[in-house]
């Protein structure tokens, strides 16, 4: 049983840009780099799906994925730090109820 082989990045790149950009029809850019064309198919599909991340603006207002989880755990931080506080605040009430100092 032979192992699959592995292509990297760059090659799959090279693949798809001979596939694209000259028309070649993917039988033949199969053949010629001794690919599976199911491969090619989805190297293809993944490459479209992911290309609008290539366009988007990085100074934009706040709309990539990385800034909204971002945005999102300092909420959830303040969130837990004003959970923290009041916890604090009522411990110390109790405490000086309890010892009398009141």
């Amino acid at each position: 049983m032979s192992e699959k082989k592995r292509y990297s990045s760059e090659q799959k790149i090279i693949i798809l840009r001979e596939l694209l950009e000259n028309n070649t029809p993917i039988s033949q850019v199969a053949e010629k780099y001794n690919v599976h064309v199911n491969d090619i198919y989805n190297w293809k599909k993944k490459l479209f799906e992911n290309a609008a991340s290539i366009f988007e603006s990085k100074s934009g207002s706040g709309n990539s994925a990385q800034e909204k989880k971002i945005e999102f755990l300092e909420a959830k931080l303040k969130k837990n730090a004003d959970a923290i506080n009041w916890l604090l605040s009522e411990n110390i009430e109790l405490k000086k109820n309890i010892d009398g100092e009141i």
